[in-house]
């Protein structure tokens, strides 16, 4: 700390004295001149000072004052009926409506066909055969579709529709998600 800023004892105690009537670190930065906010702060701290009074500029509300009243505000959206209140286990529970179940089943599709696999090894695979994993790669198990694959393509056509889909058809539909 430069010279112009060093901690006197005068400074120290004028420090004290202002902390004590409740001034702030920047308050008080400014009335000794030459030390920053966060130099008041750190002296305050390894003087080991507290219990501040209260700030003036923030006067004392009398306890005995009349208490505000606050404006009455009517519902936006009045309820039509008598409110219940649920309590204990059902509280949280969900509301399954019969209307739900209305929904119409999608209609079959007539073009679905689901193709068959050769399920080959990857030692079997070879350049003109389907790359699609089938299964879990940790086991014995683990096979590869081995279908025809499409020229220059690595998958069948019927993992190519999986696998290379428009970026229209990943994204979420936002109307069902918010519903």
């Amino acid at each position: 700390m430069n010279e112009a800023g060093a901690w006197t004892d005068e400074r120290v105690e004028l420090l004290k004295k202002l902390w004590s009537d409740g001034l702030s670190a920047s308050q008080i930065a400014a009335e000794l001149g030459n030390v920053t906010r966060n130099a008041v702060i750190g002296k305050v701290h390894r003087l080991g000072l507290s219990g501040r009074a209260k700030s003036a500029a923030q006067p004392a509300t009398p306890r005995n004052a009349a208490p505000r009243k606050t404006p009455t505000r009517s519902p936006s959206h009045p309820m039509a009926g008598p409110a219940t209140a649920t309590r204990g286990a059902h509280a949280l529970a969900p509301d399954f409506s019969p209307e739900a179940e209305t929904e119409a089943a999608p209609a079959p599709s007539e073009d679905v066909v689901i193709p068959f696999s050769e399920r080959v090894t990857i030692m079997d695979l070879r350049e003109y055969m389907c790359r699609w994993p089938m299964g879990d790669p940790t086991t014995p198990e683990f096979r590869f579709c081995g279908a025809r694959s499409q020229t220059g393509m690595p998958y069948c056509s019927h993992h190519s529709r999986i696998a290379y889909q428009p970026a229209a058809d990943r994204r979420r539909d936002r109307s069902k998600v918010r519903a």
